[in-house]
C-alpha cells in the first residue's frame, strides 16, 4: 500500500483527524438511533448528506475554492455510493432493528475487511498467521455476538426481523471497506472539502431516490419529529458528516488504509459507553465477549503489519 503524500501533513492535524473519526464516529451510532424516532431510515440518510453536502460546497465558494470535481466525479461518485449509501445506509436500516450498540461491535470487524479485499496486498497480508488468526478471530467474534438471535432463527419457522438484519449489516462491513480502498487507489486531484462534497451529495441522491420510492415523504408527519430527533439530525449533519467524514477521507490521502482503520478499536466503545448509559440498551457477556475477540482480531492483524513495516 502506499505511503503518505508528497508534503507531510503536520502531527497537530493528523491527531486532530484520529480525535474526529475515533470519537465522533463513535457516537453517530447513538444518535443514529434518536433521529430514527423522527424520520425514516432513507429520508434521514439523504437529509444527513445533502445538507452537509451544500453546506460544505457553500464554505468553498465562500472562500474562493472551485466545486467543479472535473475527472473527479466518477471517483467521487462511486466512493460516495459504496461508503455513504451503501456502508452507512446498512447501519441506518439495521438500527431499526438492533441496538446502535450492538451494530457497532459488528461494525469493528470492518478493518479485517480491509485485509480481505486489498487484493494488491494479499501477498503480503496473509503470509503472517497472526493476520491469518486475526481474521478468523474477527469473523468469530461476529458469530458469538449474534449467537442467540441465530439460536433464535434455527428454532423458528418464519425469518425473523433481526436475522434478516445481520445480512444487511454483512453490506455495511464489505461496502465501507470497499469505498476506502478505491478512494485509496484512487486518489482525487480535487480538494478534500470538494471531494468529500461530492461523495456526500452521490450518497444524498441514492438516499432521496429510494426514499421516494418508499414513499416515505407522502406519509411524513413533519410535526410528530421530537425535538431530539431533530438535534441528532444536526449533529449527524455537522460533526459526523461535515467534520468527521472529511477528516477520514483526507487521512485515506495520508495515511495507510489499515492504520485508518483503527477506528473500529474505539468507535464500539463509544458506542457501547452512550448506548447503555444515555439510550439505556441492554449489553450482555455475548456482547461484551464478541467484542473483545474482534478487537482481539484486529489487534493481531495490525501487529502484523507493525512488524512489517519495522522489518522493511
Amino acid at each position: 500500500m502506499t505511503g503518505t503524500s508528497v508534503t507531510e501533513p503536520s502531527r497537530l492535524k493528523v491527531y486532530l483527524a484520529f480525535a474526529a473519526i475515533y470519537i465522533i464516529w463513535g457516537s453517530t451510532y447513538f444518535f443514529i438511533r434518536e433521529a430514527l424516532d423522527g424520520f425514516p431510515p432513507f429520508m434521514l440518510g439523504g437529509l444527513r448528506f445533502l445538507i452537509a453536502a451544500v453546506l460544505m460546497f457553500a464554505w468553498c465558494m465562500a472562500t474562493g475554492i472551485p466545486i467543479k470535481p472535473g475527472r473527479d466525479l466518477k471517483t467521487a461518485a462511486i466512493t460516495g455510493f459504496l461508503l455513504c449509501f451503501v456502508g452507512n445506509g446498512a447501519v441506518v436500516w439495521v438500527e431499526q432493528m438492533i441496538p446502535s450498540s450492538v451494530v457497532a461491535i459488528a461494525i469493528a470487524v470492518a478493518p479485517l475487511s480491509f485485509i480481505v479485499l486489498d487484493k494488491p496486498n494479499w501477498r503480503v497480508n496473509f503470509r503472517s498467521w497472526s493476520t491469518l488468526f486475526g481474521v478468523v478471530a474477527g469473523f468469530v467474534g461476529v458469530l458469538l455476538l449474534f449467537s442467540e438471535k441465530i439460536a433464535a432463527q434455527l428454532g423458528s419457522a418464519e425469518v425473523t426481523a433481526e436475522f434478516s438484519a445481520l445480512f444487511i449489516l454483512l453490506l455495511a462491513v464489505i461496502g465501507w471497506p470497499a469505498g476506502s480502498l478505491y478512494a485509496k487507489y484512487n486518489p482525487a486531484a480535487i480538494p478534500n472539502m470538494v471531494n468529500s462534497g461530492w461523495q456526500m451529495m452521490t450518497g444524498a441522491v441514492c438516499f432521496l431516490a429510494v426514499s421516494v420510492g418508499r414513499g416515505e415523504w407522502a406519509t411524513m408527519q413533519w410535526s410528530a419529529v421530537p425535538l431530539s430527533a431533530w438535534f441528532s439530525l444536526s449533529y449527524l449533519i455537522v460533526f459526523g458528516s461535515i467534520i468527521a467524514f472529511s477528516a477520514y477521507v483526507w487521512l485515506l490521502q495520508v495515511r495507510p488504509a489499515t492504520q485508518v482503520s483503527t477506528y473500529a478499536y474505539v468507535n464500539p466503545v463509544v458506542a457501547v459507553l452512550l448506548g447503555v448509559f444515555v439510550g439505556s440498551e441492554h449489553v450482555g457477556w455475548r456482547e461484551i465477549a464478541g467484542l473483545v475477540v474482534i478487537l482481539g482480531g484486529v489487534l493481531l492483524i495490525n501487529l502484523a503489519r507493525y512488524r512489517e513495516s519495522r522489518s522493511r
